[in-house]
């Protein structure tokens, strides 16, 4: 769809000064809708050619009611593809347009250059439509709820995939064990004198005798051998699925591959967007008469509340402190090592160091790396970062922690694996009765009980045998297990 002249030429000016600050995006093509256009769009996370399911009708009804009431407004929506597309809503003011046009050219240079977005495909778009078609197809051969029934299952595990597998080999190369030469198993020989020994122990019998032990060895294996954590590529390998429901699980399990990335990088990704948008319009886009409306628009993105992450806001600044503390070299190991308040307060080397560092930050880091490394104690007192927990005596929220260390680990803690628990498949052999054993690696916070229940009851039904789950609840291990047809828990006996 062409823009009107006027967008396009604005379009064409944010491309200009976008480039001239150094960003490098693919071609992005914009998309002009109105809002309720936008918010179907935005309820298929930007893909408008994904396949039917609840959900996204669900999705669609909560943007729906929240722009009606006046309690949500979607400014801009981008997807990562090449070319990039984005959209913008039809009736928003010239410079609403101006600054989401702007926004997008930023998350466009980090989509294209952050090294975790390097991995994913590319093309989505195009995928994502072949996903679809697929999936139309399974419902016309077998009915649109036994298919929904079947995706409502594999979605509700799509978080079990681990993240980082695209960059780590986790896994060595299977190798057959009755094909690795000079690793052949000795088999035992009947007792012969060496003259008859070819007569008593004939080679055909010793290749029986062989392969029967390859496959003692292999049935005794361990699987896994280690704790998997890509528990959909798990049940992907070992469930006994009909052709359809592992094609229909292959692929929610790569969609959730290709959104992990924007999961991973939130706070880093935005941050580096409105920094963007701020440069481009503050020094080159707005007009005297605009000023105000962008403060006002530019202010409502970035505000903040108690007890919640602003991804933007928090983002934005940490950027900006990074480029002054290295524009100043304020880092280091004579910085760090610095006792002098007062010189550290008016430090400056004049570096000029700001711009290059930042470009930097946006190719490595995501957003665990990022606040692991550079959020420091004066950022935290200067922006009132502080842990808080709810009183029950006072019966309201108040401060408990204002310690750099422990809002930091507070912070990270939250990140880390998008705030979601650590799941492993440890034993599909349980009990030698091929049911299913996951571990929760408990890192302080109970699993939610629901939850938990919940995800055992879809996982069965992919499984077709009962699934347990071990982990701590009030500081006891326990197994929780569904056979199909009940919940059960049950206390682990520590004694041995």
């Amino acid at each position: 769809m062409n823009l009107p002249p006027e967008l396009e030429k604005i379009r064409q000016s944010i491309i200009e000064d976008a480039t001239a600050y150094g960003l490098d995006f693919y071609e992005t093509i914009f998309e002009l809708l109105d809002y309720d256009e936008l918010n179907e769009v935005a309820a298929y996370l930007g893909f408008p050619t994904r396949y039917p399911h609840w959900r996204f009708g669900m999705e669609y009804e909560k943007l729906a009611k929240g722009y009606t009431y006046g309690l949500q407004k979607i400014y801009e929506l981008v997807i990562n593809n090449d070319p990039c597309y984005a959209y913008l809503m039809r009736n928003n003011e010239l410079t609403d347009q101006k600054l989401v046009m702007a926004h997008v050219y930023g998350h466009g240079d980090f989509f294209k250059n952050n090294l975790w977005f390097s991995h994913t495909h590319r093309k989505m778009i195009d995928q994502m439509a072949n996903h679809a078609t697929r999936i139309r197809r399974y419902i016309d051969r077998f009915g649109y709820e036994v298919v929904e029934e079947f995706l409502d299952s594999a979605l509700s595990l799509e978080n079990l995939v681990d993240q980082h597998s695209p960059f780590i080999k986790r896994r060595s190369e299977e190798e057959r064990l009755d094909e690795v030469p000079g690793d052949r198993l000795t088999v035992p020989k009947l007792r012969s004198k060496s003259y008859m020994d070819s007569y008593i122990n004939p080679e055909e019998f010793l290749e029986r005798q062989r392969a029967r032990a390859v496959e003692e060895r292999k049935r005794k294996q361990r699987v896994p051998e280690s704790p998997e954590k890509d528990v959909l590529l798990f049940l992907l390998e070992h469930s006994p699925l009909e052709d359809w429901q592992q094609d229909v699980l292959s692929i929610v399990r790569k969609e959730s591959y290709y959104f992990a990335p924007q999961a991973m990088t939130k706070i880093l990704n935005e941050g580096w967007a409105s920094y963007w948008h701020s440069k481009i319009m503050t020094e080159r886009q707005l007009t005297d008469c605009e000023v105000v409306d962008y403060a006002d628009h530019h202010s409502g993105t970035m505000g903040t509340r108690p007890g919640v992450i602003n991804p933007y806001k928090l983002g934005l600044e940490l950027l900006r402190d990074i480029e002054d503390r290295w524009n100043k070299g304020r880092f280091g190991k004579e910085y760090d090592e610095c006792t002098d308040v007062e010189a550290k307060r008016v430090w400056d080397r004049k570096l000029g160091l700001g711009r290059e560092k930042i470009f930097e930050v946006r190719k490595i880091y995501n957003d665990v790396s990022f606040i692991d490394a550079f959020m420091t104690p004066e950022f935290c007192e200067e922006h009132k970062l502080f842990n808080y927990a709810y009183d029950r005596v006072s019966r309201r929220y108040v401060i408990v922690d204002r310690d750099y260390h422990k809002v930091k680990e507070r912070l990270l803690f939250q990140l880390t694996n998008h705030g979601d628990p650590f799941v492993y498949v440890v034993e599909s052999n349980y009990q030698n009765r091929g049911e299913l054993y996951l571990m929760h690696r408990h890192e302080g916070i109970d699993l939610r009980i629901d939850y938990a229940k919940d995800v055992l009851t879809q996982m069965a039904k992919i499984w077709a045998r009962p699934v347990h789950i071990e982990t701590v609840t009030e500081g006891r291990p326990r197994i929780f297990s569904f056979d199909g047809t009940d919940h059960k828990d049950s206390e682990i006996d520590g004694s041995g």
